[in-house]
């Protein structure tokens, strides 16, 4: 039996400093819930870490300590909801992910945020948060966000919305 697609709806929003980066960021953190997943994507330098940290400030984790975890692969952060960060960046696909147990650092208490997830599609569940970081221009980053879950539209509606409060 084959399953069909999740809705999908999007964002596209253009940031041209840290401080819009951080509150795209903020306004995301509004809609996670325990449980949900954010996949980044982009190439290197694009700004998914520097999203990543925004995030982590507005669930009150650290901001400080939140770096790529590229030589550790994942790192943990108490915060209003408890965050596990993965970068995938270095695994050369979903199987050599699936063999390191990469299934079992899914929080459902908390929010799970991967860096390089185009590096594991097999191992992302079909319900997440996308979101592609891209450079788009010397000082300003493009960020698609993108929402795979049931209620899609209106989770991009809130995000939205709170964009424009």
């Amino acid at each position: 039996m084959t399953l069909p697609e999740p809705p999908e709806a999007s964002l596209v929003f253009e940031s041209t400093s840290e401080a819009e980066t951080d509150r795209l960021a903020q306004a995301l953190a509004k809609g996670l819930a325990a449980g949900d997943v954010a996949a980044f994507e982009g190439t290197l330098g694009a700004g998914k870490t520097r999203f990543v940290r925004g995030l982590a400030a507005a669930l009150h984790a650290d901001r400080s300590s939140v770096s790529s975890p590229t030589f550790g692969l994942v790192q943990h952060y108490d915060g209003e909801l408890p965050l596990v960060h993965i970068d995938a960046y270095r695994l050369t696909g979903t199987e050599e992910f699936e063999r390191m147990g990469g299934a079992e650092l899914f929080d459902p208490e908390g929010v799970t945020l991967i860096e390089w997830s185009e590096r594991i599609p097999g191992s992302l569940p079909r319900e997440r948060w996308t979101i592609e970081a891209k450079h788009a221009g010397e000082n300003s980053r493009e960020y698609t966000i993108r929402s795979t879950h049931r209620d899609a539209a209106r989770r991009i509606g809130t995000l939205r919305a709170s964009l424009t409060t």
